[in-house]
């Protein structure tokens, strides 16, 4: 699964441990496209593979606002990247290019497409509850739980 959605980026499911004590995802990124500012709420661990991305992490400040923290970085292939809660896991990233597709390999500590996550908005602070899932048609030897922890948000 290489071929990137024309609007959404896409996160295919490529091995999941039937423990669900990690999952290795691959993201398929379009030209220009970016995720929103978000969370993990357990490690993972990012390889470039082909093209690029761009990700800015972020922190809450005393008063709760969301605010950048570092300079943005950029991954190229052969890169590695990592997020935890215990080092920091909140961040927004995008394809660098805006005439290519970039592809990532991601293992986080989970089966991230099941995970209770946040997604953030720097300009009203507020924090709005989101499971990832995958854009995979088939998920290899998991049940896709996505659908059913969805509605346990409401």
């Amino acid at each position: 699964c290489t071929v990137p959605h024309p609007q959404y980026y896409q996160q295919y499911l490529l091995h999941a441990d039937p423990l669900e004590r990690f999952s290795v995802v691959s993201f398929v990124w379009g030209p220009g496209q970016a995720t929103p500012i978000h969370d993990h709420m357990v490690w993972g661990l990012i390889g470039m593979l082909r093209g690029s991305e761009k990700g800015q992490r972020y922190a809450r400040n005393a008063a709760g606002q969301l605010e950048p923290i570092g300079q943005e970085e950029t991954l190229l292939p052969g890169d590695v990247d990592e997020v935890s809660p215990t080092i920091g896991d909140i961040h927004i990233v995008k394809n660098a290019f805006d005439d290519q597709p970039s592809i990532s390999i991601h293992v986080y500590g989970g089966n991230i497409g099941a995970v209770k996550r946040h997604v953030y908005d720097p300009q009203t602070g507020s924090v709005k509850n989101f499971v990832s899932g995958y854009s995979s048609p088939q998920i290899p030897n998991l049940w896709d739980r996505s659908a059913q922890i969805r509605a346990e948000l409401n």
